[in-house]
This record gives C-alpha cells, sequence and structure tokens, in this order.
C-alpha cells in the first residue's frame, strides 16, 4: 500500500526503513503533522500512518474519507487524538500499537525520579563549568520509601518491578488488578489510600474523560507535603495550574513530567530560537525542582524497532483483509478507571 507518514522525524524513518523492504508497502515521509492545514496531503494514498499529536478528529477524519483513504495506523498505544465515534460511523479501518516497549517508559519514569531525588542534572551542568562543589545537592534514598503507581498496564507493571528492585514498598490503584504483581509484594489500595500514603507518585494510565486532571487541586491536598509526582502517560492527566499551585505552596517537592497537556506545539521541535508564548510551561521551567523532558520515554532504538514491525504488520493485516489484531473501535471501547 501507498502509506503517506505524518510528524516523520529522522529516527521513525531509519526505523521504517530498515524492514520495509519485507513487506512491500510504499511510505512517503512527511515532517508536517497531519491537521486541517495538511490533510490533502494524503491524497492519492491508500494509507496514513499517524503520531500523538497528529489530528484524527470529525474534520479530518471526513476530509480523509472524501479523499477515500479509509485505512489509518497509529505509530503509538495512545488514541485519545482519534474521534472514535466519527471513525466508526465513516467505516474507517483504524490500528495501534499497544504494547512496543513498555520497559522504555518506565527506565525513563525511573530516571526522572533518579535525577530528581539526586540532583544529578544539576550536578552535570555544574561540573561543566568546574564547580564540584556539593553545596545543595543532597538527595534522598528510594531504598524504603513509598511508590504510588497509578495504572498497572503493561507499562505501570514494568515501573512496579523496577521500584521493587530498590527496595520500595509500592501501592498500586487500577480497577483490574495484576495477580501476579500481587505475588510479588504490590498491595492493591484505593485512590484515596494510594495519594496519601505515597512519597512518590507515578501514573501509567491511558487518558479518558475519567481520568482527565485527575491530578487536580482537591487530589493534590490528599498527597503528603514535599510528594514527588511523575507523568510519563498523558500530559493532560495532569491540571497544569494546580501542580503551579502547589508546587509554589511546596505541597509538591518534585515534579517530573515527559508529556504535558499542551504540547501539541512545543514538542517534537526544535524552538531554541524562538519565545515560548506558553505561560504555563514557562512557569513551570524557573521551579529548580522541576524536571521536563519532551516525550522521549517511548525513544529507544528496541521501542523504535518494535513500533515500526507492528504497524506494518497492522498494514499487512489491512491489505490483506484479514483479522486486524491491534484494531480499535469506538463499540468496544471501555474505560478502565472512573
Amino acid at each position: 500500500m501507498k502509506v503517506a507518514c505524518f510528524s516523520t522525524k529522522s529516527y521513525d524513518q531509519e526505523s521504517f526503513d530498515r524492514i520495509l523492504p519485507e513487506h512491500g508497502h510504499k511510505f512517503t515521509y512527511l515532517e508536517a503533522k497531519l491537521d486541517k492545514h495538511t490533510v490533502s496531503l494524503a491524497e492519492g494514498f491508500d494509507a496514513v500512518c499517524t503520531f500523538v499529536n497528529d489530528h484524527l478528529d470529525e474534520t479530518i477524519l471526513k476530509k480523509l474519507a472524501a479523499l477515500r483513504v479509509k485505512k489509518i495506523v497509529l505509530r503509538c498505544a495512545g488514541y485519545n487524538q482519534v474521534d472514535l465515534k466519527i471513525a466508526e460511523e465513516l467505516e474507517f479501518k483504524i490500528c495501534r500499537v499497544p504494547a512496543y516497549s513498555p520497559e522504555a517508559v518506565a527506565e525513563h519514569a525511573f530516571a526522572l525520579i533518579l535525577s530528581l531525588s539526586r540532583k544529578t542534572h544539576k550536578a552535570y551542568n555544574r561540573v561543566r563549568d568546574n564547580n564540584f562543589s556539593l553545596e545543595g545537592l543532597s538527595g534522598f534514598n528510594l531504598f524504603g520509601k513509598t511508590i504510588g503507581v497509578i495504572g498497572t498496564g503493561a507499562i505501570g507493571t514494568a515501573f512496579c518491578r523496577i521500584a521493587l528492585g530498590f527496595g520500595c514498598k509500592v501501592l498500586a490503584y487500577d480497577l483490574i488488578e495484576n495477580k501476579e504483581l500481587k505475588t510479588l509484594g504490590i498491595e492493591y489500595v484505593t485512590l484515596d489510600e494510594l495519594l496519601s500514603l505515597s512519597q512518590i507518585i507515578s501514573l501509567h494510565c491511558p487518558l479518558t474523560p475519567g481520568t482527565k486532571h485527575m491530578i487536580n487541586s482537591t487530589t493534590l491536598r490528599q498527597m503528603p507535603d514535599g510528594v514527588m509526582l511523575i507523568n510519563t502517560s498523558r500530559g493532560a492527566l495532569i491540571e497544569t495550574k494546580s501542580v503551579i499551585k502547589a508546587l509554589k505552596n511546596r505541597k509538591v517537592g518534585y515534579l517530573g513530567i515527559d508529556v504535558y497537556e499542551q504540547e501539541e506545539d512545543l514538542f517534537f521541535r526544535n524552538l531554541s530560537e524562538e519565545i515560548l508564548l506558553d505561560e504555563q510551561i514557562s512557569r513551570l521551567m524557573t521551579f529548580p525542582n522541576v524536571l521536563i523532558t519532551g516525550h522521549q520515554a517511548f525513544l529507544t532504538k528496541e521501542a523504535l524497532a518494535q513500533i515500526a514491525k507492528t504497524t506494518l504488520e497492522n498494514l499487512d493485516q489491512m491489505e490483506q483483509n484479514k483479522e486486524l489484531i491491534n484494531e480499535i473501535k469506538f463499540s468496544e471501547q471501555k474505560s478502565l478507571y472512573p
């Protein structure tokens, strides 16, 4: 099939080109994201391949349908950017990559935790300026700390295993409990209990109407003073204005995020020569106890290889009219979170 691949970076092209000959599809790589200004670029293609910040709302889907492009492959796990109800009405076939490398994201979450807890990012910058002072670099041990994990799917499970390896007590919240994790010593508790008892809280759940802004002024008040908050899942799980207030009054002692609710016009772009107009992320970056990375948790060689492999297999199944193992449909979606 002829495939228009939107929001393409060099690492995407490298990972796909490595195995494309095995599948026979023809990819056209486009740097532009898919939106109302670029959807016309899909004309003449059999399918589009999109990423997390590409638009697949009602307007775009109707335009794609008008262009007779009814096949969409997402090279990501999340699909909150897709209007599944409209997609189903228009008879689109949509597949995703449900699990590429849970360890990649889980390990990045711990990289944020370790950087914040031991201030290695600050130490790195100091030493480069020939400043070898240790003043202000005091950290804390992870051993013996209580970590709360919200969401124990594939990534949350990988995160729990790492936390256990550090000697942490792990509390978990999920409507579907993982029996294997329980045998390892993970304790499932209510969300209220997790929020009030955890010194470190890491988010590993999907973005749904029920989870949007689950970290807000109310839930923040339930947390212990000085809590560390980590988010490598979806930006809108956190209400940014509430977290900024919590940072100012020291309720949140550390914040590590790889995602941001208004990241669409920021992440995956080099804006080093521009003035950031987003006041909230600019404010976040003024705090010395905040660490932000630009949606790179997934970015490992292993994860990129798996994303390319699964995406091309999804296209193979579409082309051959086989059962779509990774298909997503509006009628089959059930939120696991209240």
